[in-house]
């Protein structure tokens, strides 16, 4: 369970964030939980391996269900495949206890995670090119979302 104060400050952080910041935050949690389960699987704590799986399918699937595939396009359309695939990934990684399938997830979200930490500007800029890659409703914290934490 997390700390009063920690999760106070969170969700403060979560409220306040730009649309950017809230996918680099996602971004940054899925990562988390992936090497978290792949310590998991180092010390064979299957409970813990799939909560963290869990978390980071959650995240990926809700990545993949905010994207805007009218104003996005291709970049959009190729997003989702490649989240599709990750949760594929991960799915594989759960049952079949496979350390390389999570390594492989991991591998393909980093970039993307590097990526939108470079666009994420220091001011939000309201109007932006990226923000318009995510439907608006998107920004609002769904119960999957909240779900992630």
């Amino acid at each position: 369970m997390r700390n009063h104060g920690y999760q106070k400050y969170f969700d403060n952080e979560v409220l306040a964030a730009s649309p950017l910041k809230l996918i680099e935050m996602l971004y940054a949690a899925a990562l988390d939980s992936i090497a978290a389960a792949r310590r998991c699987i180092r010390q064979r704590d299957i409970p813990a391996r799939t909560c963290a799986i869990n978390k980071a399918l959650r995240i990926v699937t809700e990545l993949s269900r905010c994207l805007n595939h009218d104003a996005g396009g291709v970049m959009s359309r190729n997003l989702s495949g490649l989240y599709a695939y990750v949760v594929r990934l991960l799915v594989e990684a759960n049952t079949k206890q496979s350390e390389a399938r999570l390594a492989e997830a991991e591998g393909l979200l980093s970039p993307l995670a590097e990526a939108w930490k470079a666009c994420t500007p220091t001011v939000p800029e309201p109007g932006s090119a990226a923000n318009e890659l995510f439907r608006e409703d998107a920004y609002a914290i769904s119960d999957s979302a909240s779900a992630a934490r």
